[in-house]
């Protein structure tokens, strides 16, 4: 509460990352709605778990909510200046963050060799564009938190104040990134 860079005791990279997913929710929201919008004026949709693979999703959905846990485990040994441990916890969630990616890859790469793709139908422009940016935000993910775990290996970055809040920052990004998944598993999968 006494930081010098701000009157609210919130710092100003903190409410740069809450802006930043203030934006992201106005977009996925957008996203949410219109495929409400097409849903329920198309005259006939299929069901997800009919035309889509259900249990890589659930695969899926274990790992992201993994990588949730270890990042907060990254941000603690963080916290307590425990650099071997914040390495080995964020290392642990860019894995599964890579594993999450290579799963959605082989997803992807069944449903391209049945010639399924954007231009299949309605629904699959929906998936293929809810899904591929949400893998992109992973893919933006991975890079933050390869930066991190890199800079962790410096002295003067690993010693320097404000490499906490850049973790925590990097730790909110990635939960609202498992959030989206939350909520696009049963929307697309299930439902």
């Amino acid at each position: 509460m006494n930081n010098p860079d701000t009157h609210s005791g919130v710092t100003n990279a903190k409410l740069g990352v809450w802006l930043f997913l203030a934006s992201e929710i106005m977009l996925f929201a957008t996203l949410f709605t219109s495929y409400i919008v097409l849903r329920m004026a198309s005259t006939s949709w299929p069901w997800g778990w009919d035309v889509l693979n259900v249990p890589l999703a659930t695969l899926n959905t274990v790992i992201l909510i993994s990588s949730s846990v270890t990042i907060v485990m990254a941000y603690a040994k963080a916290y307590d200046k425990d650099k071997a441990g914040f390495q080995k916890w964020m290392a642990a969630t860019i894995l599964l963050s890579l594993g999450f990616l290579v799963v959605k890859a082989f997803e992807y790469g069944a449903e391209f060799k049945l010639g399924i793709g954007p231009h299949t139908s309605v629904f699959y422009a929906i998936y293929f564009t809810m899904t591929g940016l949400h893998g992109i935000h992973i893919l933006g993910g991975i890079a933050v938190n390869a930066g991190l775990l890199y800079m962790s290996s410096v002295d003067e970055h690993w010693a320097n104040p404000l490499f906490l809040g850049r973790v925590e920052g990097a730790g909110l990004y990635w939960h609202f990134v498992d959030i989206v998944w939350i909520f696009l598993f049963p929307a697309l999968y299930l439902l």
